[in-house]
């Protein structure tokens, strides 16, 4: 007896060493103002320890708080936990600082699950509670968005902000960002002939067209059914000459043949009055090259295109922004004859032009309405007529006409006050010896998708610049794209809505634009950076990269350049997507093809990997459908009533349906 109860004695006292020395831990308190809040992004100012973002006393609806964390939406932490966090407890609501002004909501997720929403918060309401339980939970997201009132007023407060621990410390983390996984297959060398299968153009016009062509060089080009006036190099694929006169279509083959294999494609040419009748390819220099950007720049983006493959996919406009004209100080702007004067850096205009032509590309050009452009340069007012002949005479095929300044001078009321510059820019570019598609680039002021193409536009922007829309819990893209989903009614060829330039790869460092031109690898995941492309092609948006030509790696050039995906985008039926279903954690988009198929693009907007559904009752669609992967380039399989996929936290799932056969 003395045995047994001396053992079991000694088990209960090594049990207790162990419980004290590695087990279970007394539960601790841990306040959020603890952690490391340079971790903590706001929308304004910085977040605060203890205060509100403003540096005042914490308070919500009249009640004083002593400890917590002040920040202004958008406002995003990421927190580490090892597991044992027990509970995570607040209050949450709008500093009394805005006097009742604010608009706002608090969401919590826990390894990707949502643990908390408060809904809307105004300012003025009472405090909502906060109080989930984490256990076994090691990536906590704090999140703060704005929900009505753009970035005013919107001052959060996680006020009495504390965990209860069992273990190690929670600690604020970077957000962890998936691995950028290259998913289009690589071309073989055989050639394979991309790009648009119809192209308009106005009688006599000059014309040319780069044929895009992926494969093994050299490869010798040729056409069936090219019009008198048209000539094709059979080296480069190249065609130049004057558009047929009179109006129609005329049907041609494009044919490329190398050491590997040939390929053909059909090319329909329609000679009328309407020009880009696909959305418009290419590049544009602001996002990278802001002021800075010099005639060199241009050649060598041109050179970019072409040898990156970029313009074997149908990328075609090289295209500079605003800070090319004189800037408000340098005198004289123009010559005796009221034409506009280059800045020093742009020593040969014509000339830099003429290269970008010699290589089977186009170029573009920018300016505003306005007396001066956004930068301070000189722009087009009173002297309209004048610039359109100079960007003719110059040899440019596209503008992007940018309202800035005009506010100075509009005259007018209403809708027509916003048309006016427009409509009168657009009826000189008809008059043009050239062919030049016209961006309206005015931010969506006026409904501008309701009259845009009344005015003579291709084109045109719906939104603010995406580059300067403030990141919230999704990156800035998002907030764009979902607004430009909206207006898929207005879309068809010849006019298209505009959601901005594509900012992926390197782009321009915004806090940096007075030095040079170091660009910056852009913060966007593997999977938001597809979600980015599959969202503008699915929208038959304009698809013009923004970021550094000299630093295309591999993975810019795989979602910039997928076959299949672009298809989706240049398809000559030209409808935008239309919203299938939105919720704060999905979208699905589905895009009517000219073949009978039908482009899908599920859209997971959560902070965890899911499956999404869409059935067949949704899309419009009946019976057995084949599937196939854009992204990979490959069938899925045939499905029988609806179309299922596990999409990543912020990632696509990209097919195109068909009747099975």
């Amino acid at each position: 007896m003395y045995r047994f109860n001396a053992l079991r004695l000694r088990w209960f006292v090594v049990a207790a060493i162990c419980c004290v020395a590695g087990g279970s831990r007394a539960a601790e308190t841990v306040p959020l103002s603890s952690l490391d809040l340079a971790k903590m992004s706001a929308g304004w100012g910085e977040p605060r320890a203890n205060v509100a973002v403003v540096g005042k006393p914490m308070s919500i609806a009249g009640r004083a708080f002593q400890q917590g964390v002040g920040t202004h939406a958008p406002s995003v932490m990421h927190v580490q936990l090892d597991g044992k966090t027990r509970r995570f407890t607040a209050l949450v609501g709008v500093d009394d600082e805005t006097d009742g002004k604010g608009t706002i909501r608090f969401e919590i997720y826990g390894d990707g699950r949502k643990l908390f929403d408060s809904g809307v918060v105004r300012g003025g309401a009472p405090a909502k509670p906060v109080d989930i339980g984490l256990e076994g939970v090691k990536r906590l997201i704090l999140i703060v968005t704005a929900t009505g009132d753009g970035a005013a007023y919107d001052h959060a407060n996680w006020a009495d902000a504390v965990f209860q621990v069992e273990g190690d410390p929670p600690r604020a983390v970077d957000p962890s960002v998936e691995p950028k996984e290259i998913l289009t297959p690589k071309p073989g060398p055989q050639p394979h002939i991309n790009g648009p299968t119809v192209h308009g153009a106005r009688s006599g016009r000059p014309f040319l067209y780069r044929i895009p062509c992926a494969g093994r060089r050299p490869i010798t080009f040729s056409a069936e059914g090219l019009p008198e006036g048209l000539t094709l190099d059979p080296a480069t694929g190249i065609i130049t000459g004057r558009v047929p006169g009179g109006k129609g279509e005329h049907m041609v083959t494009l044919k490329a043949r190398n050491a590997s294999g040939a390929d053909r494609r059909p090319f329909r040419l329609v000679v009328g009055e309407t020009l880009a009748l696909t959305p418009p390819m290419g590049w544009n220099s602001w996002y990278i090259h802001y002021h800075r950007v010099t005639e060199q720049h241009m050649r060598e983006a041109a050179d970019a295109m072409v040898s990156s493959g970029m313009a074997d996919y149908g990328y075609q406009y090289v295209n500079i922004d605003d800070c090319w004209m004189k800037q408000r100080g340098d005198q004289p702007y123009r010559d005796a004859q009221g034409d506009l004067l280059p800045n020093a850096k742009f020593p040969d205009i014509r000339g830099m032009v003429d290269y970008i032509h010699s290589k089977g590309l186009k170029a573009g050009t920018y300016i505003s309405p306005g007396p001066w452009t956004c930068a301070g340069y000189v722009g087009s007012h009173q002297h309209e007529e004048a610039d359109a002949k100079q960007f003719a005479r110059w040899g440019f095929d596209f503008l992007k006409y940018d309202w800035c300044t005009y506010e100075q001078v509009a005259t007018g009321a209403g809708r027509e006050r916003l048309m006016k510059p427009y409509r009168q820019m657009g009826e000189l570019l008809k008059q043009s010896e050239r062919d030049i598609v016209y961006n309206l680039c005015q931010y969506g002021m006026g409904d501008v998708w309701k009259w845009g193409g009344q005015v003579g536009g291709n084109c045109w922007r719906t939104t603010g610049d995406l580059g300067n829309v403030a990141h919230q819990r999704l990156p800035g893209f998002y907030p764009i794209a979902l607004s430009n989903m909206r207006h898929w009614q207005y879309a068809r060829p010849g006019q298209w809505n505009d959601p901005d330039y594509i900012l992926i790869g390197y782009i321009g460092d915004p806090r940096r634009r007075g030095g040079d031109d170091a660009g910056i690898p852009c913060a966007l995941s593997g999977n938001e950076q597809y979600t980015y492309m599959s969202m503008w092609c699915l929208m038959a948006a304009p698809l013009v990269f923004s970021g550094d030509m000299a630093k295309l790696d591999a993975f810019t050039l795989n979602v910039l350049c997928n076959a299949e995906v672009i298809e989706v985008d240049q398809d000559p039926l030209g409808k935008q997507a239309k919203i299938v279903r939105q919720t704060e954690e999905e979208v699905v988009l589905a895009k009517a093809m000219e073949d009978g198929s039908l482009a899908v693009g599920l859209f997971n907007l959560g902070e965890a990997e899911q499956e999404m559904v869409v059935p067949w009752s949704e899309l419009g669609l009946a019976g057995k459908q084949t599937a196939r992967d854009l992204w990979r380039q490959q069938d899925i399989g045939d499905c029988e009533t609806a179309f299922r996929a596990r999409v990543g936290r912020h990632g696509v799932s990209l097919v195109r349906l068909r009747p099975a056969k």
